[in-house]
């Protein structure tokens, strides 16, 4: 797990060395274990280690391949890599690490931009394909991890956390307004934008080749959740069998690490799942808690802390338990480095976050998380039956836009925003930018079912991204890499087809 930075001088000026390693060094946090650059000319990439896989400096980064011609800086895990490293070697490549970002580098340079296809993990990377004259920026299918993007004069940059275009003297940072009214209104950022003006996000599932001189610059997708009724639904007990199989192998695969690794451990079904599973393997397995200090809660406040349940589920899984408490105050304490980290807000409170990756950064370089599970197998009941019958696709879209108006409502939005900024935006519809998460050409639902379908297509493609962000960035704050067994390809695309 790490942080990378990139630079591309369309107008072929040479990249400077000083500015990339500023860029890269405002992630410091995301890699403590190295640093690395490289430059060819007009283009340059930075990068940030952070060692979990191969702690030897052969596996180091930006990583040059043998023949000098690709050139990788890679975040990220792929946990199926020493299967493919075994397929590769039996088409010819040659390896000098253990890493998985070699594995990366030959599978592109073996299969090209469908390599994708065959990622099961968590990425953000970009390759410089000297022979190409072209830089491959990917991201993994969930959006796991972040990777920004922006434009300066003739000059593109990328970076894990948009601080690092801070760095770059063309670059003049502002408030997106229609961003910021996206965010007034959904508590998130549904599009590919941000609260920075002209920063945009690749988006999960999603690739972008932009070619040295920047004539050319083209994203595609090449993934995209698809939550659907089978044609021939199983038995009940098939599809528990079957899913507990796979949550098993999901946790197993994402145990791979040269350094230790904890779960975190809230006390629900999710985190409870993958710490009995991790446990079996790990007998020293460390887990870690955050609960609120309730000596002057009352009513249905007494209901948020879950230490008792954890606790119990630590007994039974006999892992090494730590628990961080929070106060009043804490959040106060806390709010300069948490905006520092988080950049822009997403999906409401997230400050326990901070502390409870602060805390298992003390014990452990990975941590495993429930991120995932809600909103894989319907965990929230109580927002799908909003918008379950309907007359049709557009009454759907109005009855559960309404639904997510999360902060203040259109009707006083005028009252909100100075009037220059207003006039900026007044014409700016959310309730479009609702509509497009889902796909122009997707299927219009008929059945009940069916809509609840399209609640948790849209609930991974926005709620779910949201949570995510938040994990990377509060998570890389302390150089912790935290790991989501519940997004692990197989367990998905079987879990989209249960009825």
């Amino acid at each position: 797990m790490c942080g990378l930075v990139g630079m591309i001088n369309m107008d072929g000026e040479p990249v400077s060395s000083e500015i990339l390693k500023e860029m890269t060094n405002t992630l410091f946090h995301r890699g403590p274990d190295g640093e690395g650059q490289y430059i060819d000319r007009s283009v340059g990439l930075g990068h940030r280690r952070l060692a979990i896989i191969d702690l030897s400096e052969a596996a180091n980064q930006p990583m040059v391949h043998e023949s000098k011609n690709l050139i990788i800086a890679y975040n990220g895990e792929v946990y199926n890599f020493r299967e493919l490293r075994q397929e590769l070697k039996q088409l010819g490549h040659r390896f000098r690490t253990s890493s998985d970002t070699e594995v990366v580098l030959h599978s592109y340079e073996q299969w090209g931009v469908n390599c994708l296809s065959r990622f099961n993990g968590m990425f953000a990377f970009a390759i410089w394909d000297k022979i190409k004259n072209q830089m491959f920026l990917a991201r993994d299918r969930y959006g796991i991890k972040p990777l920004y993007y922006t434009g300066v004069g003739d000059t593109f940059l990328f970076a894990s956390e948009i601080k690092a275009f801070l760095k770059h003297p063309k670059y003049s940072p502002a408030m997106s307004h229609k961003h910021l009214l996206e965010y007034f209104t959904f508590q998130n950022i549904f599009s590919d934008g941000c609260l920075f003006q002209d920063v945009y996000m690749l988006p999960a599932g999603h690739y972008m080749l932009i070619s040295g001189d920047g004539t050319e610059i083209n994203r595609k997708q090449y993934w995209d959740f698809n939550f659907e009724e089978p044609a021939n639904p199983a038995s009940e007990e098939e599809y528990q069998e079957e899913l507990q199989r796979l949550v098993y192998e999901a946790v197993k695969r994402q145990l791979v690490s040269d350094v230790e690794v904890g779960t975190y451990l809230s006390g629900g079904m999710d985190s409870g799942t993958i710490t009995a599973i991790a446990a079996e393997d790990l007998p020293y397995l460390n887990s870690f808690t955050c609960g609120f200090d309730m000596t002057s809660v009352s009513g249905i406040e007494q209901g948020i802390d879950e230490r008792s349940k954890a606790e119990a589920l630590s007994y039974f899984c006999k892992t090494e338990h730590y628990e961080v408490v929070l106060k009043a105050g804490d959040l106060e304490r806390c709010m300069n480095r948490l905006i520092w980290h988080l950049e822009d807000p997403r999906v409401g409170q997230c400050y326990p976050n901070y502390y409870v990756s602060r805390l298992a950064s003390k014990f452990c370089k990975v941590v495993l998380s429930g991120a995932g599970g809600d909103e894989l197998f319907a965990g929230y009941p109580w927002r799908y039956y909003r918008a379950v019958v309907n007359d049709n696709f557009d009454d759907y879209i109005d009855k559960y836009y309404k639904y997510w108006h999360r902060l203040i409502p259109n009707r006083f939005m005028p009252l909100l925003f100075k009037k220059d900024i207003w006039q900026d935006i007044k014409n700016t519809r959310t309730i479009d930018v609702f509509r497009n998460v889902f796909p122009q050409n997707a299927t219009k639902p008929e059945r009940p079912e069916e809509y609840v379908n399209k609640s948790l297509y849209f609930e991974a493609k926005t709620f779910l991204h949201g949570l995510l962000l938040v994990e990377d960035k509060l998570s890389m704050s302390h150089g912790l890499e935290s790991r989501v067994p519940f997004l692990d390809n197989e367990l998905v695309d079987f879990s989209q087809k249960i009825p």
